[in-house]
């Protein structure tokens, strides 16, 4: 019993030693530097002393670029709040280059004995450095900006008081503005509604997106339909005629002379040129009049 009693003792003293060893290990552990900490380790420490450091040091490069890190995003957060807003043309990825130098601006500026929180005083400088951008990209004046804003807040007005579309005199009279100075705003403002040929017009079917280039009509276009239906028209007027009355309802429906001119050009008097025209249109007006539903204009498919 007692050598029992002895060897408890010894094996108590021996993890009483090394508890104290491992008690005394820990005390030696000491908080990492700021200057050669992880991020991880940075992100455990209080934010106030980095800033407190970061102005000490006199603002080191690796501190910044943790910061830039850290608050990149409020940076996502406010591009995407201001994107909500704009055309489908604006690529959010240049609104985030742009919040990223209001972050820049806003790190360097900041003054940890202000009392501001980072994120309260960064917030504007962000927004602020995205609207720059957005300004310098936009082409038309801000004055024309303005007033068309004011156009369309008194129509809006207008249309939930009335229940209708207001009338330009309206529109005008709840501007405090005359007729001519209101069709001077409303002539200035038409430039706003630029849009990107490149913009989805809607969803289609499948994968493929529909853009407004795909469904844009083209009046410059020639419809080959049309262009045909005009020929075959040409050779049926004029089959038939002489040669001299195929050019006179050449030169005046197709090169569009006057009947002097006509005369001037087949060496025939006005009057003479006027007489063979009427006798040309009423052949012409006995011959296809059972035929009229073929001259129809048609659509291309």
């Amino acid at each position: 019993m007692p050598s029992t009693q002895r060897r408890s003792e010894r094996q108590t003293s021996t993890t009483g030693k090394k508890t104290g060893a491992k008690k005394k290990t820990g005390a030696k552990a000491k908080t990492p530097s700021i200057d050669s900490a992880t991020p991880a380790e940075l992100d455990a420490m209080d934010v106030k002393k980095l800033w407190k450091h970061y102005d000490d040091k006199g603002q080191p490069e690796r501190l910044r670029n943790y910061f830039m890190e850290r608050y990149l995003p409020l940076v996502r957060y406010n591009s995407e709040r201001i994107y909500a807003r704009l055309p489908d043309e604006v690529d959010i990825e240049d609104l985030m280059s742009a919040g990223l130098f209001g972050l820049m601006d806003a790190i360097d500026a900041f003054d940890l004995e202000r009392g501001v929180k980072f994120e309260t005083y960064c917030a504007p400088r962000i927004r602020g450095a995205i609207l720059d951008e957005l300004r310098t990209m936009d082409w038309v004046p801000r004055l024309v900006r303005s007033r068309t804003a004011k156009v369309d807040g008194a129509r809006n007005a207008l249309i939930q008081k009335f229940g209708r579309e207001p009338t330009k005199a309206e529109i005008a009279q709840h501007l405090g503005v005359d007729s001519e100075e209101y069709k001077k705003i409303d002539r200035d403002g038409s430039p706003v509604g630029v849009v990107s040929l490149s913009r989805n017009w809607r969803q289609s079917d499948g994968n493929r997106e529909l853009r407004e280039i795909d469904v844009i009509k083209d009046s410059r276009q020639v419809n080959p339909l049309g262009e045909t239906q005009r020929r075959d028209l040409k050779d049926l007027v004029t089959k038939g005629l002489s040669r001299a009355e195929r050019l006179i309802v050449v030169l005046y429906y197709y090169e569009e002379m006057t009947m002097k001119e006509i005369g001037a050009t087949l060496d025939l008097s006005e009057s003479r040129v006027s007489q063979m025209h009427s006798s040309i249109l009423a052949r012409l007006k006995a011959q296809m009049q059972h035929r009229e539903r073929e001259f129809e204009p048609q659509t291309a498919v």
